[in-house]
């Protein structure tokens, strides 16, 4: 088909995620390997967003390729109450890599269902129907996952489900706190969050879900101490501790998953993207030895038709054993602090930057109309004058692919970046900056 043609199908017949329908006019990609894509023209871009955060291992991945080719040879579908190989061998490996409290793996299509199984155990497990989450979440935009993300896109979801009740990020940068240390700061965000808890009645309350590390709502890492508090918190009160892993895990912020940064132990993990970086679609909750002790004898109430599809397992092996055997998280590790030095250039340089954050090969460039007071550069959910789309617009026309969220800029790029090729698309992002 011609490019017209694809172009024409896909605004005619497509109903496009996160846009208005009119006007759309999408970058046609005939090919792709590694972390870049071509246009039919043979104009190359860039991922610098490992497409949704969720393509660790770049394009073309052979390895992966080949274990989905094999699979379907073998078996392409069996339903999730059948034993296949491709199913039980990946469980396995997910169960090796997480601590030692963890006990077995429920099998999702992607994040949102994995992060709504992962809700829905813990309240069968407790016997509670409460759930904490943070304002600056987003954990999927169906029905359940979307009552549990705090931002903007779960307004059209309201009036919500009772029983979840939100939180606030440790944002320091926006807050515009002054702490003495880092662990200073986490008393203070725990303790508010303690006593939110209190008079919400803890009896009442089956887990507090939190990305690791904030993805799109602008990268907050959060301080020394934070996630050492919330497991506290959790112990004291009985409450099921989440960690969603779904854009962290596998290797995003140079550990396999972004909790291990941490001294803690969840009692559950959700997890997507990277699993299978995108070549078939997975995702999953693994819980602790004692919540799937208590489903030996309570009724597990979740299943989907695709729970674990052998398809997707096939290729989640074939991505584990090449993060591994290509040594990945030592090529973020030897990447981060090069990214981390050009993200300081760029906000050294340029006013209209007031804040960088970045961890792993995961970062965030936070636009400002005034650095004294760090009014963002668009109000929070809203671009009016399309400032956001005109920055995302140039990189484009540079090949430096990436998306924006509110005042952020988010630099992702597939975890076997070269250092070479991190610092000729980065140049990038500094020109547009200037301009």
């Amino acid at each position: 088909m011609s490019e017209e043609s694809i172009k024409l199908n896909h605004v005619k017949y497509n109903l496009q995620s996160w846009s208005k329908q009119r006007g759309l006019n999408p970058i046609i990609i005939e090919k792709a390997d590694g972390i870049y894509m071509w246009d039919p023209s043979g104009k190359r871009y860039s991922d610098m967003s490992s497409q949704l955060v969720n393509l660790n291992l770049g394009h073309g991945n052979k390895a992966i390729i080949d274990a989905i080719k094999k699979q379907a040879d073998k078996c392409c579908y069996i339903s999730p109450s059948y034993g296949n190989e491709a199913r039980g061998e990946l469980a396995k490996m997910l169960i090796e890599l997480l601590p030692d409290n963890f006990g077995k793996v429920f099998f999702t299509n992607a994040g949102a269902d994995a992060n709504e199984n992962a809700i829905k155990m813990a309240r069968m497990y407790t016997g509670r129907y409460k759930v904490f989450s943070r304002y600056r979440s987003y954990h999927g935009s169906t029905f359940g996952a979307g009552n549990l993300t705090g931002e903007p896109r779960r307004y059209p979801l309201e009036p919500g489900i009772p029983g979840f009740v939100k939180f606030f990020d440790p944002y320091i940068y926006r807050d515009g706190l002054k702490f003495a240390s880092e662990q200073e700061a986490s008393d203070y965000y725990v303790n508010r969050l303690r006593e939110q808890l209190v008079y919400e009645n803890p009896a009442s309350v089956a887990a507090i879900i939190c990305e690791t590390v904030t993805g799109s709502n602008g990268a907050i890492i959060p301080p020394k101490g934070y996630f050492e508090g919330l497991r506290k918190v959790c112990d004291e009160f009985g409450v099921m501790l989440i960690c969603d892993e779904v854009m962290m895990g596998f290797g995003r912020t140079g550990k396999m998953f972004a909790f291990e940064h941490y001294n803690i132990k969840p009692d559950i993990v959700s997890f997507a993207k990277g699993v299978t970086c995108g070549y078939v679609q997975l995702g999953g909750c693994a819980v602790s030895a004692k919540i799937a002790e208590y489903f030996d004898d309570n009724f597990l109430s979740c299943g989907l038709t695709y729970s674990g599809h052998p398809l997707a397992c096939a290729a989640g092996i074939a991505a584990l054993n090449f993060y591994r055997e290509n040594r990945i998280l030592d090529n973020v590790n030897a990447r981060a602090p090069e990214l981390a030095a050009i993200l300081a250039s760029i906000k050294e340089k340029h006013e209209i930057v007031g804040d960088v954050r970045s961890i792993g090969l995961f970062g965030a460039v936070e636009l400002v109309k005034n650095r004294e007071t760090r009014e963002p550069l668009v109000p929070y959910g809203k671009d009016p004058d399309g400032v956001m789309k005109k920055i995302g617009g140039e990189l484009a026309k540079r090949g430096f692919m990436t998306y924006t969220h509110e005042n952020m800029i988010l630099i992702a790029p597939p975890l076997i970046i070269t250092k070479e090729q991190l610092d000729e698309e980065m140049a990038k992002l500094d020109e547009v900056l200037s301009r």
